[in-house]
């Protein structure tokens, strides 16, 4: 399963998979979809020959994907009518990450600033967050949409409010750039961050109190955190050295499975909106598919979403 010009960078975020159970991937300057239901790829669009995808991010109800660019650009196209509703500017170098919450879209930037764009209104900007030091290329949206976590090239993770745009916690006990993040559904403000190659951490935090819970050695680069939907496991995928999946129970942090295959570092992961797949993404330009979450047999991948995928040339 090819997936040729799937950039080998860490800051960047090239996979979403949307609520009507559509992927994006982000490969150079294209950005293709590949329907879950049908196994159907199609090319979305093209951002030029002078610019490249650098980040892509799926609006809550799955209607509309939101494209950031390496010079610094986004762009919000209507996925059905394959129509661009939105031009969006004001950063200075490439978007590396996004984050949807309702019509608000938060955009992360090597420029250092954080940009909230509420696509409702014709000014774009509402508002800029400015905390980090160096490239912001992790950003998640907390589930009831009051706080936003922000990790950054700095080693910093914040988490801001909503309401004032004000920074509520800042935690600098990473040793290395945070990219992943992710927000549990289980327990209202429980935020995992996962640091870089120098950290290998995995850190749980309760930002309703500002409080470090734990943390956990991995043994290798965090490159990306989610939670399982329906049990309170959560999966993480891995750069430098081993270059695994790993699924993991909270809150023991016991391991279930160990996921090889990629010879890169899996430097994208995105979950299915059944809660049960996954699909990882590495600098070997490769993607697979892991029936994670499956109830009925242990972590696999899946030949038929491998052979589907296939497609993308």
């Amino acid at each position: 399963m090819d997936a040729p010009d799937l950039k080998d960078d860490f800051y960047l975020n090239l996979l979403d998979w949307s609520s009507q159970n559509i992927l994006s991937v982000g490969l150079g300057s294209n950005v293709y979809l590949w329907s879950a239901g049908t196994c159907n790829v199609t090319k979305l669009c093209s951002v030029g020959p002078y610019d490249s995808v650098t980040s892509v991010g799926w609006l809550e109800k799955g209607t509309h994907l939101a494209v950031g660019t390496n010079n610094g650009f986004i762009q919000v196209w209507d996925v059905a009518r394959g129509k661009r509703v939105r031009n969006l500017s004001g950063h200075t170098n490439r978007i590396s990450a996004l984050s949807w919450t309702s019509s608000l879209l938060a955009s992360g930037s090597r420029d250092r600033e954080i940009h909230l764009h509420d696509v409702r209104t014709p000014a774009g900007i509402t508002s800029k967050l400015l905390g980090h030091r160096q490239e912001v290329c992790g950003l998640k949206w907390s589930p009831n949409g009051q706080q936003l976590a922000s990790g950054g090239n700095d080693n910093k993770l914040i988490v801001w409010d909503k309401v004032g745009n004000a920074p509520v916690h800042k935690f600098d006990d990473h040793c290395a750039a945070v990219k992943a993040l992710a927000w549990s559904p289980h327990q209202s403000g429980l935020l995992v961050s996962g640091g870089g190659t120098a950290d290998k951490r995995i850190c749980f935090r309760n930002t309703n109190t500002g409080v470090t819970l734990s943390s956990h050695d991995t043994g290798s680069q965090v490159c990306n955190l989610a939670w399982a939907t329906t049990a309170n496991e959560l999966v993480s995928t891995h750069g430098y050295s081993q270059n695994q999946v790993v699924v993991w129970k909270y809150p023991t942090m016991t391991p279930l499975a160990t996921l090889t295959g990629h010879t890169f570092r899996v430097l994208y992961l995105a979950l299915s909106p059944d809660g049960q797949t996954i699909v990882t993404g590495a600098g070997d330009e490769t993607l697979r598919f892991w029936n994670v979450f499956s109830k009925s047999s242990s972590p696999q991948e899946s030949e038929s979403a491998l052979n589907a995928f296939s497609q993308i040339r």
